[in-house]
């Protein structure tokens, strides 16, 4: 579809999600969304693509606001909807840092599913994907792990992969 600008989506692990393009005039556009619906949009000069002209900070209200004045769907905000019905339920993206207690062992040696009450559901390694990871699955520094649980057992689950 033509005038359609190649989106560019990132998710960062422990923050949320950065999605980036280009407008027709060649700014950059950067929407970091924060896992707790918090918004910074950037813009970036088109002539030094590191250079940040500006940076807007939108909390909810003002995203809705914002989405209204340029005639937006509201598939985020039903989608939002959705995941509050799931009451109690979170995901993560935790990394292992190096030095963790956790890096080297296997997930069934640090019991963290026991310890904490969330699940290790993916692990990310490099360029791989390791989906439903079993308890002989050994965890390394720089891996990030993908958990879901409550927000408190996703809270113990992160300090145990911290060094």
């Amino acid at each position: 579809m033509a005038g359609v600008p190649d989106i560019r989506e990132t998710l960062l692990p422990g923050v949320g999600v950065r999605h980036e393009f280009a407008t027709g005039r060649g700014e950059r556009v950067v929407l970091l969304t924060h896992r707790n619906g918090r918004r910074e949009l950037a813009l970036y000069s088109r002539e030094d693509p590191d250079a940040c002209v500006a940076v807007l900070h939108l909390d909810p209200d003002d995203t809705r606001t914002l989405a209204e004045l340029l005639g937006t769907s509201h598939v985020s905000e039903v989608l939002t909807a959705v995941q509050q019905q799931v009451e109690g339920l979170a995901i993560d993206w935790l990394p292992v840092g190096a030095g963790a207690g956790a890096a080297g062992a296997t997930i069934g040696e640090g019991g963290f599913r026991t310890r904490t009450g969330a699940s290790i559901v993916a692990l990310l390694r490099g360029d791989e994907t390791i989906p439903a990871p079993g308890p002989d699955q050994r965890l390394e520094a720089g891996d990030v792990v993908v958990a879901v649980g409550r927000p408190d057992g996703l809270t113990r689950l992160r300090s145990l992969l911290a060094p």
